[in-house]
């Protein structure tokens, strides 16, 4: 190993160390533990620790709750992200227009959501969906329909919790793609226009494949995102009406911390960390197949 090599290894020791400490570990720790039946009796006698094998995870495939998590999850990502990235990407197109004035300042106040505390914009929105008072069902009787339970119809719930998310979490995908507009070619852009193309045209087969690498990152990181949802409806619904706004990550949080069955807990996190790293191959495969690589 030559002077400079081992000078670089160095500086990259500390944050080697630090992802070791902080993302390795902790891994290593919930994969070891998925396997026992790691409760809170633990605390008191690590006799009570036994190692179960697999029984955690046929006891989650046999547990009603579980699946209806794991639906919900796959409910609020399915609909979820391409609401988010397409708010990102509509909000980022129109900046990204001449006409438009004021541009820093729109950038500001359009990325402030994502910045400000989940728990403190999550209580405000309780307020603005609330059934009596809220601003926007008053908005909604202005034009003659009649006020809806957001947060108690299980048929609303997650249409309202995911109306929040996407005007909490656009704002970092709009900056990113307001960067990845500023690189596209304006030569093919400009040849495309005097070829009589018209703005879908030269959106399609110009500005789409430009930005096509930062499509997939945006939608790799969201999907990764909406599968972990957890503060937003703990803090709006508690898992409700009816259980539907559970989430995987929230089943989790409940089976571990409030029911102390640990072992159990980290089989779910195992699940998901799984889940997530199929979806993100998968996601990574099909942008390969479009050459957005």
């Amino acid at each position: 190993m030559t002077r400079q090599q081992r000078t670089a290894w160095w500086f990259v020791a500390p944050v080697l160390a630090i992802i070791a400490l902080v993302f390795i570990l902790p891994t290593l720790l919930a994969l070891a533990l998925s396997v026992t039946d790691y409760s809170i009796y633990a605390f008191a006698d690590w006799s009570n620790l036994r190692f179960v094998g697999f029984d955690n995870f046929t006891g989650l495939l046999a547990t009603p709750l579980f699946w209806r998590a794991l639906g919900n999850t796959a409910l609020f990502a399915g609909l979820g992200v391409p609401m988010a990235i397409g708010a990102s990407l509509a909000a980022a197109l129109l900046l990204h227009d001449a006409t438009v004035r004021w541009k820093p300042l729109w950038r500001v106040a359009l990325f402030a959501p994502y910045v400000t505390s989940v728990v403190a914009t999550a209580i405000v929105w309780r307020f603005l969906l609330n059934t009596r008072y809220g601003l926007i069902n008053h908005a909604l009787g202005l034009v003659g329909i009649g006020p809806v339970d957001w947060l108690g119809d299980p048929h609303a719930s997650i249409p309202a919790i995911l109306l929040f998310v996407t005007w909490k979490i656009f704002g970092y995908n709009m900056i990113v793609f307001t960067a990845a507009l500023s690189v596209v070619p304006q030569d093919l852009m400009e040849a495309a226009r005097l070829d009589g193309a018209s703005r879908w045209g030269r959106f399609r087969h110009v500005t789409l494949p430009a930005i096509g690498p930062t499509l997939l990152l945006a939608a790799v990181m969201s999907v990764a995102g909406f599968l972990q949802l957890f503060a937003e409806p703990y803090v709006m619904t508690m898992g409700g009406p009816a259980q539907s706004t559970v989430t995987i990550l929230y089943f989790m949080f409940d089976e571990g911390f409030k029911w102390w069955n640990l072992g159990q807990s980290s089989a779910v996190a195992l699940i998901l960390f799984l889940l997530i790293l199929a979806v993100t191959a998968v996601q990574t495969r099909i942008g390969r197949r479009y050459e957005w690589l």
